[in-house]
């Protein structure tokens, strides 16, 4: 299987200019660590992900603009998360409320910057096995 995430695992956007942390709430009766498992619905920007700080994907409307009003010198702006679909992951056979459970080899498309948000910490070690 794979190391199951975590309430506190570590997410990163290869536009984002800091980490993310993900907080898992489609469940809360599977704990691992003591904290809740991750499924792959745990996809809410806010709830769920929080912010990469600043964006500095071309590919996000508010950068290409800022960019291009600053004479096409690279303009960051605030990350907003547009999570495209569900988490996929390679091991989606351990179900949790009905929902397959988040491993550490998740990934994330962000519609908004076209960023893949990535799992750099699962926030926990245990490995589960089937």
């Amino acid at each position: 299987m794979g190391v199951v995430v975590v309430s506190g695992a570590q997410l990163m956007c290869p536009f984002g200019a800091s980490p993310a942390v993900l907080n898992a709430s489609s469940q809360a009766t599977c704990l691992g660590c003591s904290k809740p498992v991750a499924t792959i619905t745990d996809v809410s920007p806010g709830t769920n992900i929080t912010t990469f700080g600043m964006c500095s994907s071309m590919a996000n409307p508010q950068v290409a603009s800022a960019t291009a009003a600053a004479m096409g010198v690279l303009t960051p702006q605030p990350c907003t998360v547009v999570p495209l679909g569900t988490w996929t992951t390679s091991s989606p056979s351990i179900i949790v409320g009905g929902k397959p459970v988040l491993t550490a080899d998740g990934c994330l498309m962000c519609s908004m910057g076209m960023g893949k948000i990535t799992i750099t910490s699962p926030g926990q070690t245990k490995i589960i096995t089937g």
